[in-house]
């Protein structure tokens, strides 16, 4: 990592700028006016005047990376390397919790065939769309890496090791080097396309068939090459939750008597020690940056009007799955062709001579906030809404009249969508989210490129690419949060 620093500039300041930028991204999204809205149960459409407060976030942004050279690097170092120590946890087994995992997997799979045909009723939508790619990913910024606890693929990996006595360690086939990560891009780039693209995700029977057969290509690439291996450059979700987890600020120490050090440290400084990606781990990062901001934009009357389609009268999904599967391949096309380019020209306003591959997998880790925040920020009502359709469902998870939970009287609320007061709040949590992020996006930047630098004017002109690009994503993802959208 430090190397791939030392070739991106020779420079530095930053520190204080915590609050500073905190309070400049908030008293600049504070400039937008309020203004009413129409919800469903799916989304809202916010009906306002957009041009204050994309003004107002791009320049929050654009403000932190300006203040952010007003500080030596010193102070940033001390602020990054901070720790408070919290205690320590015991050091457990995955195998437990994996297993049980495994069989809540089993029973949402049977659900799914043996279940409701309502995606609202069956608990298999509602776990996968909702709980686990909305709840789970969100809190693993916030908790750590949980994912590596309660996947449903160690603990059998590692029961069927034993039964055997330890003869799949020995079997294992060496991970061919040149494959990377590039087994990760395929798998997530069919994963977004069947969210994004395919005509019915939600159909139960359709997405248990989908969810088994992945469970069993990745188990069947755990077998071939070794848990480890797999997960960690070909198990997609794996390497995304545990990206996204080194933006907690929990982090874990090395183990002592059985133990784990646990210490609060600024959230994101977790990645400032990892050792920039290869390649085809940069693409991950961008790819699941690139899925999300399609998502939100292929629901935007704008992207419609350029197939001649009429919001109002959407055809349904079946009619739009060509260009939405170009304009998926082309979203991930522009972003890793702008985050290049921006680390390309830093590279060379900096006097960088060296191979750029290094500091395109280290700097992409300042893109994991924005990542964060857009995925908070576009799935922030789905869970609000259907994370109370995947309680009731819960309770009656097969559709024979069981009340688990005794929920059978609940009813989802969506009154908070239906209220001027519920929806501006929902809107200033979404655009305080995609602000913030940028914000910490930049700071984390700026962290990266200190990093065995010494010049402030080196370092400013190797980030100043980036910093635009991250300003026009701040005007970008605000747009499509303000943007009219189909059901």
């Amino acid at each position: 990592m430090r190397q791939a620093e030392q070739d991106q500039c020779r420079a530095g300041p930053a520190a204080r700028v915590g609050a500073i930028t905190s309070l400049a991204a908030l008293s600049c999204v504070g400039l937008a006016e309020p203004a009413t809205a129409h919800g469903t149960e799916r989304g809202f459409v916010l009906l306002l005047p957009t041009g204050y407060y994309l003004f107002g976030g791009a320049a929050a942004v654009a403000a932190s990376f300006m203040l952010l050279f007003l500080v030596p690097p010193g102070p940033v170092e001390r602020l990054l390397r901070a720790r408070l120590p919290l205690g320590s946890v015991p050091q457990v087994s995955p195998v437990p919790a994996s297993l049980a995992a495994f069989a809540v997997l089993a029973a949402l799979l049977a659900a799914g065939i043996l279940g409701s045909r309502d995606p609202l009723k069956n608990p298999l939508p509602l776990t996968i769309w909702t709980v686990w790619w909305v709840g789970i990913a969100l809190l693993h910024a916030v908790i750590g890496n949980i994912w590596a606890l309660i996947n449903p693929w160690i603990g059998p990996y590692r029961l069927l090791d034993r039964l055997t006595g330890g003869w799949l360690s020995k079997a294992q086939l060496p991970y061919p080097h040149w494959l990377g990560y590039f087994p990760a891009i395929l798998f997530f780039a069919g994963f977004a396309w069947f969210e994004l693209v395919y005509p019915a995700p939600d159909d139960p029977e359709r997405l248990a068939i989908a969810v088994g057969c992945y469970w069993l290509a990745a188990f069947a690439g755990m077998l071939l090459f070794g848990y480890e291996r797999w997960a960690g450059r070909a198990e997609p979700f794996s390497i995304f939750f545990r990206l996204i987890a080194g933006l907690s600020p929990l982090v874990l120490g090395p183990a002592r008597d059985g133990r784990l050090g646990v210490a609060l440290a600024l959230p994101g400084a977790a990645l400032l020690d990892r050792p920039p990606l290869p390649l085809s781990g940069t693409f991950v990062v961008l790819l699941t940056l690139s899925a999300v901001s399609f998502d939100s934009l292929s629901k935007t009357f704008w992207w419609l009007a350029l197939g001649d389609i009429n919001p109002l009268e959407f055809p349904g999904r079946s009619a739009v799955m060509a260009r939405n599967t170009v304009g998926l391949v082309l979203t991930f096309g522009v972003v890793t062709v702008g985050y290049t380019a921006a680390i390309g020209i830093g590279a060379m306003l900096a006097g960088q001579r060296e191979p750029l591959k290094p500091a395109l997998g280290a700097f992409v880790y300042a893109l994991l906030p924005i990542s964060l925040a857009f995925h908070f920020s576009h799935y922030l009502t789905a869970l609000l809404v259907d994370g109370q359709y995947a309680v009731i469902a819960a309770s009656e998870p097969f559709g024979t009249g069981q009340d688990l939970l005794g929920l059978a009287d609940a009813h989802v609320t969506t009154s908070f969508l239906n209220t001027y007061s519920g929806v501006r709040a929902i809107w200033n949590v979404q655009t305080a989210a995609i602000v913030l992020g940028h914000v910490a996006a930049v700071l984390l930047a700026h962290a990266l490129a200190l990093r065995g630098c010494g010049e402030r004017r080196a370092a400013a002109l190797s980030q100043a690419p980036l910093a635009i690009l991250m300003v026009l994503y701040t005007v970008f993802g605000l747009w499509l949060l303000s943007a009219p959208v189909t059901g």
